[in-house]
């Protein structure tokens, strides 16, 4: 049994946040990989802001390379835009894998918005992952009125292959500000000039919780 953590997104870019938070559940989670779940197109979000998927994807390997993430493009050739849809295709795709769906604290307040957003919580575990200035809004998303009777304790969160969905914890980890929106207005046409060639590192500095 492989155990997976899944990070759907737009990665309008990937940037350094995405990897050391994901290489931070991945401890407090034991996993052996986590997957980028890289979307063709956000239903919740401005498509007019939205660099080309092949841009994406590009910028999602430059910045997961040396690690144990895993891009994935399984939406594209599944063709889901929902994630609801998606487990739907990717669980008994890897009937011998176990997954956890990976959040941010700053995406839960809108998670009442998802499709089917309550099937989804009971097809597998929900981790959120903490973004700066998020947590109070996450504790009081509308989505937490129903999913608070089935929250597991962060010190619990190695064991959550254990857990029947629904079941949620909040993952307690360095956080980074780094934002693709912030990265966006710094360089609005960041996907006309990604490197070509050998991947270079992304980060001089050393990823936290990272052996």
């Amino acid at each position: 049994m492989k155990r997976v953590g899944l990070l759907g997104g737009s990665f309008n870019p990937a940037h350094r946040g995405h990897r050391r938070l994901s290489l931070a559940a991945m401890r407090a989670l034991q996993l052996d990989e986590v997957w980028w779940l890289v979307s063709p197109g956000n239903p919740l979000k401005d498509a007019r802001d939205m660099a080309d998927y092949e841009a994406r994807l590009a910028s999602a390997h430059i910045v997961a390379e040396g690690t144990a993430i895993v891009v994935s493009d399984f939406e594209r050739q599944a063709g889901t835009r929902y994630t609801v849809d998606t487990l739907r295709a990717l669980l008994p795709a890897y009937p011998q894998h176990r997954f956890i769906w990976m959040m941010g604290s700053d995406t839960l307040p809108d998670f009442h918005r998802w499709r089917h957003w309550r099937r989804l919580a009971g097809l597998v575990p929900i981790a959120v992952l903490p973004r700066p200035g998020y947590d109070a809004k996450a504790q009081a998303a509308r989505a937490m009125g129903w999913l608070r009777g089935f929250v597991h304790p962060s010190s619990e969160a190695k064991h959550w292959t254990e857990w029947s969905p629904p079941a949620i914890t909040f993952l307690r980890l360095p956080t980074d500000p780094t934002s693709a929106t912030a990265l966006r207005a710094l360089d609005p046409d960041w996907h006309l000039h990604l490197p070509t060639g050998p991947t270079p590192r992304t980060d001089d500095a050393p990823d936290p919780l990272q052996d």
